[in-house]
């Protein structure tokens, strides 16, 4: 039974050794291979295109962010030293009238103050806002040009 299956096993090889794969089947399988190469390298082109545009724009945002948040922080420290020099100059003062007029001219100095700080913010936020959109913008335009250009 061994030498049986040892002699059809030997049968098998040397026929397969000689067995060729038809011309067509290797054309058509290497035109497959070359095809699908093909749609790899674009649709990896696209992806990293794409990784580009998510971190542009990203990159747009966390810098309005970080002028937002440092303008947020000036205003604030700007702010503090007022109160903290209107309050010193308060508790220097020589009779309650001085001190109500101290603190009378520091309270309308703090609403202009105030009013300046608010309409900078707003015309920073707008700025920040627009080059962020600008910013994803061009990274769709970019983006939906890359797949155009793939396809």
């Amino acid at each position: 039974m061994n030498e049986h299956f040892t002699r059809q096993a030997e049968q098998f090889f040397n026929v397969a050794k000689d067995a060729r794969v038809p011309e067509n089947v290797q054309a058509m399988v290497a035109d497959g291979v070359a095809k699908t190469r093909e749609a790899y390298e674009k649709a990896a082109v696209v992806a990293k295109d794409q990784a580009k545009v998510a971190e542009d724009v990203m990159l747009a945002s966390q810098a309005g962010a970080k002028s937002l948040g440092n303008k947020l922080m000036e205003n604030t420290v700007t702010n503090a030293e007022a109160a903290f020099d209107a309050a010193q100059a308060i508790a220097r003062a020589r009779s309650i009238p001085e001190a109500a007029r101290l603190q009378q001219e520091f309270v309308q100095k703090q609403m202009a103050t105030a009013g300046l700080q608010t309409r900078e913010l707003f015309e920073l936020s707008a700025r920040i806002a627009q080059q962020t959109f600008e910013s994803f913008n061009a990274a769709a335009q970019k983006s939906f040009d890359s797949i155009k250009k793939s396809g």
